[in-house]
């Protein structure tokens, strides 16, 4: 559980929190915390980068009656532990998605990943088809210039992180309306963003350490896009969600849609990078249609 001194400040109604432990051995492995709401068979939930498990506030009430729902930290993000010198590199964060499927002992798995989540959602699957029944991936970041799409000031500031000798130090600095116009850059509707959910990941980045865990992140992010190689691995039916003003181009898309002509493509009017945030319903309507 987080400690007192840093508790989550959003609650989800009908979710209570839980951790599994570093693995015997693995020492650059930290505690992994995750939300559990509902019942049936176990869907997983895997955050952007930059957020957490309370990415999926909205959508995890919705689907609390069909499903057992488990929305992950991943290593080192929200309210997972963070280990110094550990890596962010996808695989790296694929192990701890693992971890959770293979602890818990899950089968019969949904997979939902947003962004850096969907592709960890693709190669997870690809890694444990045993386990994995399907995957959503909605609005993968698994292409070049990401979050830099959102805007100049988001440039900026990934240009800063990324740069030797004061990189560290920009990262530890968010002013809130500067972490605000980046998120709004990923939404058609602007307004659904809260802003106590902007407070919430503030608090999240003043932790100890964390602004080591976001420049490490925005490091790796090329690993996501050298992840593309495993998606046509994965045997479960995948489902593609992308936003009609999501980062990716058209054709960051036909992309995908060529490496995997199998899988369905399902596109949502004038939504942008963070459907969970403005459009849940889109997502719920998915899972619905497939469960």
């Amino acid at each position: 559980m987080p400690s007192q001194e840093s508790r989550p400040t959003i609650h989800i109604p009908g979710t209570t929190s839980h951790t599994i432990a570093p693995r015997a051995g693995h020492s650059r492995e930290g505690t992994l915390r995750y939300l559990k709401a509902g019942s049936g068979a176990p869907l997983v939930l895997l955050h952007t980068v930059r957020t957490q498990a309370e990415h999926f506030r909205l959508l995890i009430p919705m689907m609390a009656n069909q499903y057992t729902v488990y929305a992950l930290d991943l290593p080192g993000m929200g309210y997972s532990e963070i280990v110094p010198g550990a890596s962010y590199d996808e695989p790296a964060m694929r192990e701890g998605v693992k971890r959770l499927l293979t602890q818990l002992d899950l089968h019969d798995v949904t997979l939902v990943g947003e962004s850096m989540g969907a592709v960890l959602a693709l190669t997870t699957a690809a890694d444990l088809p045993e386990r994995v029944r399907r995957v959503v991936a909605v609005n993968a970041y698994d292409f070049r210039g990401g979050i830099a799409r959102s805007g100049l000031l988001a440039r900026v500031v990934v240009s800063g992180v990324l740069a030797p000798g004061v990189g560290p130090v920009i990262a530890g600095v968010e002013p809130k309306p500067a972490l605000t116009k980046i998120f709004q850059g990923g939404l058609g509707d602007k307004s659904a963003l809260r802003e106590d959910y902007v407070d919430e990941l503030l608090q999240v980045g003043r932790r100890t350490g964390y602004p080591s865990v976001a420049r490490g992140v925005y490091q790796a992010l090329p690993s996501l896009i050298a992840a593309r190689s495993r998606y046509p691995e994965v045997k479960a039916p995948i489902h593609f969600v992308y936003g009609e003003k999501d980062w990716s181009r058209p054709s960051d898309r036909e992309a995908n849609e060529q490496l995997l002509p199998a899988a369905d493509f399902i596109h949502v009017p004038k939504a942008g990078h963070f459907i969970a945030l403005e459009r849940p319903d889109v997502l719920a309507d998915v899972l619905n249609a497939v469960g």
